[in-house]
């Protein structure tokens, strides 16, 4: 009884003792032995491939965070845009160009997954991560392009438009947010709906305003260049703002 007692109270000191020290050794050891690969691909442990159920969510949780720093990276584009200030890159902030390449490893690590899922509800899961990372590819893909966010200060269409977008891209950070928080367990209803409205709102906008802007060529108002520059501003916005949706809408099973 004494050893077990003495065995039993070391143990306790020497948590008590290490427990305020151990925010500080974690970053000691991230300095030594800093992570290598994106911070995306983590989530991509070939162990899971044993268990479908396991690899799908693994892939779920990385869509989750590629879509928040894609969305993220595009937001502070178009509203450092709207204030006609130059976008400053966020240190250690994944790009866009790295969640591309994440999303890209995830389509092959699932088809790398050890069998069919087991049951109807672990299929419907598997169906709905798929859209989830095709629409969030697409979205990677439009963000990496060639933008030019600057003519969102060329109209009061082209600012309206703009913000859509922006107002698409807070919501699906903040679904995507809850999907990878594991404490998060409910669902924000309110943004999944602000992100369909917005997403909407712009692909509607984005049917008159083509109509409107080259029309504006013929009347002599805009260049040819400048009228052509400015609908595909608007047309990546759109689609930029579609996969959003749909990604966002998918990840949490009510893709449709």
């Amino acid at each position: 009884m004494l050893l077990a007692s003495y065995h039993t109270a070391y143990n306790v000191v020497g948590v008590l003792v290490l427990l305020p020290l151990i925010d500080r050794f974690t970053r000691l050891v991230e300095r030594i032995l800093p992570e290598r690969g994106s911070p995306l691909t983590r989530y991509l442990d070939p162990s899971a491939l044993e268990t479908p159920i396991i690899a799908v969510e693994a892939v779920r949780r990385m869509i989750a965070r590629a879509l928040e720093a894609v969305c993220g990276l595009v937001e502070a584009a178009v509203a450092a845009a709207s204030r006609g200030e130059p976008v400053h890159p966020v240190k250690n902030a994944i790009s866009v160009s790295e969640a591309a390449a994440a999303l890209r490893q995830a389509q092959v690590f699932l088809s790398d997954v050890n069998g069919p899922p087991g049951s109807d509800d672990e299929q419907r899961r598997l169906t709905s991560t798929l859209h989830a990372l095709d629409h969030a590819s697409h979205l990677a893909e439009t963000a990496n392009g060639k933008i030019d966010f600057w003519t969102l200060r060329s109209s009061p269409d082209d600012a309206r438009a703009g913000e859509l977008c922006a107002e698409a891209m807070r919501s699906a950070t903040s679904v995507a947010g809850e999907v990878e928080a594991p404490a998060a367990l409910a669902v924000s209803t309110e943004a999944l709906v602000r992100l369909e409205h917005s997403a909407t709102q712009l692909e509607e906008m984005q049917r008159s305003y083509r109509s409107t802007t080259l029309g504006a060529v013929a009347d002599g108002i805009l260049s040819a260049d400048a009228a052509i520059l400015r609908v595909e501003t608007v047309r990546s916005l759109q689609a930029l703002a579609y996969h959003a949706w749909r990604s966002a809408a998918h990840l949490v099973g009510r893709g449709g």
